[in-house]
């Protein structure tokens, strides 16, 4: 399959546009340059996405599920070829099979002081995936749009700082904040998401705060 689908296409052409919340917006100055990669496939289950889950031993983010990303090395040339390499060194995905759709308006981590690109792909021909760099990335899944929007697998997680944003219960894994907040974003701009429970709302669990707090 080589053209993109038309729920694609809406998804892309809302993402453009997407309103940088108050939490995500980059200062000024200062900060360091970042893309990640938002692939869209259609797989054995429908549209999924490829999401990585983050080595438990890494110093930023560990053990989070995220997109495949990183920093924008100076020979890259800009944020989209960045997120592409980045996804090849983690997940061992050919680039060459993704065809970049657009780049959503710039967001800031003010955790990591990543100014983070969101880079939207098209996985036109599907390569296998692995977790490609061991000491970064401890699996690869391409998660299924129906599961990231069913409501079953839909909540509100709760930081000890009293701040509640967007989770997702999936494949094993807990997605939320940065790659969370995305997530619900393009999925309900591009009308894919379903109604849910907005009122469950769940303290972060323990371990997965220590984790986080890393770095």
């Amino acid at each position: 399959m080589t053209e993109v689908p038309r729920w694609l296409e809406n998804l892309a052409s809302q993402a453009i546009h997407t309103v940088v919340p108050a939490g995500l917006r980059p200062p000024a100055q200062g900060g360091r340059q970042a893309a990640v990669l938002l692939l869209f496939g259609e797989g054995p289950l429908g549209p999924d996405v490829l999401l990585i889950q983050r080595s438990t031993r890494g110093r930023r983010h560990a053990g989070q599920p995220a997109f495949p990303g990183g920093g924008v090395d100076p020979g890259d040339g800009g944020p989209v070829q960045a997120a592409l390499r980045e996804a090849q060194e983690e997940t061992g995905l050919d680039p060459t099979g993704v065809t970049v759709l657009c780049t959503m308006p710039e967001l800031y981590v003010w955790h990591s002081h990543n100014r983070v690109v969101p880079v939207v792909g098209w996985w036109r021909m599907p390569s296998a995936v692995h977790a490609a760099s061991p000491d970064e990335v401890d699996s690869v899944e391409r998660v299924p749009i129906a599961e990231l929007v069913d409501p079953v697998n839909r909540l509100n997680l709760r930081h000890p700082s009293g701040f509640a944003g967007p989770a997702f219960q999936v494949r094993g894994m807990l997605v939320w904040g940065f790659t969370a907040m995305v997530l619900d974003s393009v999925l309900r701009s591009g009308g894919l998401d379903r109604p849910w429970n907005l009122e469950r709302i769940e303290d972060l669990p323990p371990d997965v705060l220590n984790l986080s707090g890393r770095g």
